[in-house]
Order: C-alpha cells, then structure tokens, then sequence
C-alpha cells in the first residue's frame, strides 16, 4: 500500500494550523524561517512538521471566481504543505480537488471545524457536525476525485471551470491531467473538526468519519457554540485517540486547542497518545514558536518589519491590500515598555516602507 506524507512524518507532527486571515503564505514563511533557523541542530524533524493554507471555499471555486484562488499560494519551501477547503457541496469539494492536485500540493483537508456564523450557519465549517451524512458524502467525493486525478482525469474532465482551467494551465503542467508517476498516488485527505456542535459527540462523530477512512484527523477541544471560549478539553481529545487507535489505527490523529508552548505540545501527545498537535494562536506574533526562541523586543520589532515586507512583496502594495498585515503588527508589538504607544503608530502604516521607517526610528529598536 502506498504511504502518503502523513505516515512518513516523523514523530510528534507538530504543525500550524491553518487559521483564516492568518496563514497567508506570508505567515508561514516568517514561521519557516525564524523556527527552522532557531531550533537546536540535533532536532529532529525540522520545524512545524507540516503546514496548512487558509481555507476557502469550493462553492466559490466552482462558481469560476478568482478571489478563491489566492489562499492557494505557497512556496516551494512550504512543503509538505496541506490546501483547506470548505463547504456544503460535494461535487464542488470534487472540483476542487482537481485544483488543488494541480497546484503541487501535498494535501486535501476538509474544514469542519470553523465556528464562524457565516461559515456554520450556511451548514459549512462546524456546521457538517449536525449532518453527518453530508459531511460523509464530501469526504467520499474528495476520496473519489483524488482516485480519478491519479488515473488521469484532468481538471477540465472533471467539470472545473474553463477560467480556472485556464488560469491553471498557465500556472502548472498538472492541469491537463499530465501527472509524473509520484503525483500518481491518491492525495491524502483530512478532516480539521470539532467536539460537537453544543455539546461533545466526540465518539460519535469520530465514528462517522472514520467510516470514509480519512487519512489524518485533527480534533479541536471545543464544541462550535463554545468558539474559542474557555478551555479545550483535552480529555475528549484522548477519548478521541483511544477510538481512533482501535477502530482505524492507520488514521494519524492530532489534537488542537490551547497548546502555548512547544514543551506543552510534546506533553499532550504523549499524555493523550496522539500522533501530533496542531498549535494556532500561541504563534501570533511569535513565528520563533516552533524553534523555542525568546525574542527580544528588537528582533520582535525586525520581524515585524520583514514580515510587512515579505507580505507585501507576495500580495502587492496599497492601504486595502495592505490592511490584513496590520494585525500580525499589533502582535508582534506587545509586551515591552511603549509597546502600546508604538503600536498605535504600526496600526496607521498603510506600506511596508511605513512600517520600516515608524521601527527604524523606535529607540527601543537600537537596543540589543
């Protein structure tokens, strides 16, 4: 049986999550480089494992529409990087995993986890959790566009937009259906997803996604009413696991929720028995997480600067381009004496030469 990526991960994984609005490709990189060139020279695997795109959505994707598209941009240097998709449709999920393989990636994931109003209540994201029998049915489409991708069945086959196509076919080989023999493997997929919607049916739900045999799962401590308030509940998370481990034990699992540092992250896998952890917001503002580097407040306020210049250089320049990056500013100016006075002044840059000259001037920046 062919192994996918997942299973050739060492481990613990410890991955980024994807996060919308936050995991640009922009993000990622500062993770890449700031992780990787920090962590100790003996450790083993490189660090995050694996990383994942912002979502977007297959409807959109369907419907022709460019703006779906940029999620979708990566680096080389990204891999083994994961394209997340969400949605209500599953001819569309189908569709969609035909750009996805053509894009070079190493992964499908499907969201089922996003608590978001507009994402849930249209029945997307977490939403699937209350309809078990489509969330089964966009699994098994993506299961049944990932076989026909192998077997040569090209984009423009399988019912995907002519301007996508097109777009496609100027940007990758793969779109026509020419795959190399090592994309001729089945794309693996996985699910991101939730406790419950108001309440936990971890085993439950667990059972009824692993009857579509997904090749990783990744298990958020919270239900969707809870969104992000209090605790994850990592028992459920080990309840989880112990399922997973007896009923398809070739599924790799990882837990999600509240892991704030890297010590954190190896001790829940090996509390909970997982394969990994996913870790979010502990990385904002801080892309030296996955090496367990403690910046001082000037390499914070450097990185700041390379991470507006970065974004900028993939996105583009103008203040609405530019807006999404001020948050990211905001992060990374916390903690340190003037920190608030300074950031106020990073929240009114509309460039990355802005954001340049408001450091370069920052007293604190000359300070080792």
């Amino acid at each position: 049986m062919h192994q996918n990526f997942w299973q050739k991960l060492e481990r613990p994984i410890l991955g980024l999550a994807p996060m919308d609005g936050i995991t640009d490709s922009a993000f990622r990189q500062m993770v890449l480089r700031h992780s990787r060139t920090t962590a100790p020279s003996n450790e083993q695997p490189r660090l995050p494992t694996v990383l994942y795109t912002e979502f977007t959505t297959v409807e959109g994707l369907a419907h022709g529409a460019a703006k779906p598209l940029l999620p979708f941009h990566y680096d080389q240097l990204e891999h083994p990087i994961v394209a997340q998709v969400f949605g209500t449709n599953p001819e569309a999920f189908y569709q969609a995993c035909f750009i996805i393989a053509a894009l070079g990636f190493d992964g499908i994931d499907v969201n089922m986890g996003c608590p978001s109003k507009s994402v849930s209540t249209h029945g997307a994201g977490a939403g699937l959790i209350r309809t078990p029998e489509l969330a089964k049915e966009i699994l098994r489409a993506c299961r049944r566009a990932t076989i026909d991708i192998a077997a040569g069945r090209s984009a423009a086959e399988a019912g995907v937009h002519p301007d996508i196509v097109a777009w496609l076919e100027k940007r990758s080989p793969h779109a026509t259906g020419a795959l190399d023999d090592s994309k001729r493997s089945p794309l693996p997929i996985s699910v991101k997803t939730r406790l419950g919607y108001d309440r936990p049916i971890t085993e439950e739900w667990m059972s009824h996604l692993l009857e579509t045999e997904p090749d990783c799962i990744t298990l958020h401590g919270r239900t969707l009413n809870q969104m992000y308030s209090g605790r994850a509940d990592w028992d459920e998370i080990g309840k989880a696991a112990a399922l997973i481990h007896q009923e398809r034990p070739e599924t790799v699992f990882l837990g999600n929720g509240d892991i704030d540092s890297l010590h954190d992250a190896r001790q829940k896998t090996a509390d909970y028995k997982l394969d990994g952890v996913l870790v979010g917001r502990a990385t904002f503002g801080n892309p030296w997480f996955f090496g367990g580097h403690q910046p001082t407040p000037s390499e914070r306020l450097a990185a700041a600067a390379e991470h507006a210049e970065l974004y900028e250089a993939i996105f583009g320049g103008g203040p609405k381009v530019f807006a999404p990056m001020k948050k990211h500013l905001g992060w990374y100016c916390k903690g340190f004496p003037g920190s608030k006075e300074l950031r106020l002044e990073l929240m009114a840059a509309d460039s990355a030469a802005e954001v340049k000259e408001i450091i370069d001037n920052c007293p604190l920046f000359k300070q080792p």
